[in-house]
């Protein structure tokens, strides 16, 4: 397998813009980097999941209308942790 060189991208931690390497993916699917110089592997462009306050609180009234977290992390396909901190915050006084 023959390995890429990227001549655009810079290396958070030697700033080396030369010998950048494609790395494979995270487990997000995003692509990762190597740097040739220093052996640093990267991700330029993670991926930020943000949730829209309509679908927290959905998530939240659901939650209280007696499906577990579990559930309703499968239904919207998130964290069920992601739930139980929103649940947390919300109980707060």
């Amino acid at each position: 397998m023959k390995k890429i060189t990227i001549t655009n991208q810079k290396c958070p931690n030697c700033e080396a813009e030369e010998n950048q390497i494609k790395k494979g993916f995270n487990p997000s699917g995003t692509q990762r980097y190597g740097c040739k110089k220093c052996g640093k592997i990267y991700t330029l462009e993670q991926k930020k999941r943000e949730y829209t306050e309509a679908e927290r609180q959905q998530a939240i009234k659901m939650y209280y209308s007696g499906v577990s977290g579990r559930g309703v992390g499968k239904f919207f396909g998130m964290s069920k942790a992601n739930v139980y901190n929103w649940i947390k915050k919300t109980e707060q006084p």
